[in-house]
């Protein structure tokens, strides 16, 4: 499967970005779908990831009720809103998928990233 994420940018701390990954492939709806951020000099950092059922949506600590995760099979679509930015949220952002691994970063698909600045 081929990943592309877009929708990053820069924005002032507290607003609002809305990140989005189009997928290929044919069975997208039996991948699980990972968000990570990496930030300069740092290792990739798990954000959030939806499993391919559709079942509960994991989020870190630091992201959880200030991001939402949501995947359309449909259009072979996930997304990522941020709402409340916080100058540490800058990162680039990746989208991954995987047909087994959910949290850790040992996906095997992974798209090209979005720059996300956020600006204090």
């Amino acid at each position: 499967v081929q990943l592309q994420a877009s929708g990053g940018g820069l924005v002032q701390a507290g607003g609002s970005l809305r990140l989005s990954c189009a997928a290929s492939g044919r069975t997208f709806s039996r991948y699980n779908m990972g968000w990570f951020r990496q930030a300069p000099g740092k290792e990739h950092e798990f954000v959030a990831a939806i499993p391919w059922t559709g079942g509960t949506t994991y989020y870190a600590d630091s992201v959880k009720g200030r991001f939402t995760m949501t995947r359309d099979n449909d259009k072979n679509m996930v997304y990522l809103q941020m709402n409340s930015l916080r100058p540490e949220d800058t990162a680039v952002y990746l989208c991954a998928a995987d047909v087994m691994t959910i949290l850790s970063a040992e996906y095997d698909y992974w798209g090209q990233g979005t720059q996300v600045t956020v600006s204090s």
